[in-house]
């Protein structure tokens, strides 16, 4: 088997969601000397944004993206010694949460899990998180993106405060897009509020960030 279809192989296997097929695969690949680098972006990565076009298409639903983003973890976790060592660096650092007073976390897992599908290292905060520890980890971070999930009108409030925060630091003022979704959101409050983005599903979401870290 000649590099490109190993690498199509191990795409397949992560769109099937299976994972100890993926581990074996990219452990071979490196064994023939395959950079690291080729198989977590025309292995792992090509796989994961064919399922991120199905999703966004309806032809795979949820279940299918969790066990593909599990598949993609187990081969990225026998790449990152390897990643490291030739430093490859992420596309982006995007911080995401739940925010204050919300514990809802369904839809972030998998804007996280999508976004980490485009090769950007995200740091979740989990949920009820406040706009005081999205702005202080984005800084620890150097994060090009803080990203807010809410599914209650109730705390939709909340993301106001995390732009307000973000604005005001001269630090992140202009550095660091603030991203916000989940079902009660809208472009029209995303603008209101001043927010830099709004997406109404995961893949976009993940689309839409790896833009904003690539400059586009």
């Amino acid at each position: 088997m000649d590099q490109k279809e190993l690498l199509a192989e191990i795409s397949s296997w992560l769109q099937k969601g299976r994972m100890p097929k993926v581990k074996e695969m990219v452990t071979q690949a490196l064994d023939e000397g395959i950079s690291a680098k080729d198989i977590l972006e025309e292995g792992l990565l090509d796989g994961m944004s064919v399922i991120g076009e199905k999703f966004k298409n309806n032809e795979v639903f949820v279940p299918e993206v969790l066990i593909a983003a599990r598949a993609m973890n187990g081969g990225v976790e026998i790449l990152k010694p390897y990643l490291v060592e030739a430093g490859v660096e992420t596309k982006g650092t995007v911080v995401i949460g739940t925010v204050k007073g919300d514990l809802h976390d369904i839809g972030k897992n998998l804007v996280k899990m999508m976004m980490e599908g485009k090769g950007l290292n995200v740091i979740d905060l989990g949920v009820d998180v406040s706009p005081e520890q999205f702005v202080a980890t984005a800084k620890e971070n150097n994060a090009d993106i803080i990203s807010c999930s809410a599914l209650l009108t109730t705390t939709m409030g909340e993301m106001k405060n995390v732009v307000d925060l973000v604005k005001a630091d001269p630090e992140l003022n202009g550095k660091v897009k603030v991203m916000i979704g989940g079902a009660p959101v809208t472009e029209a409050y995303c603008q209101k509020i001043g927010a830099d983005c709004y997406t109404s599903d995961a893949a976009s979401a993940s689309d839409a960030a790896l833009a904003f870290c690539q400059g586009a």
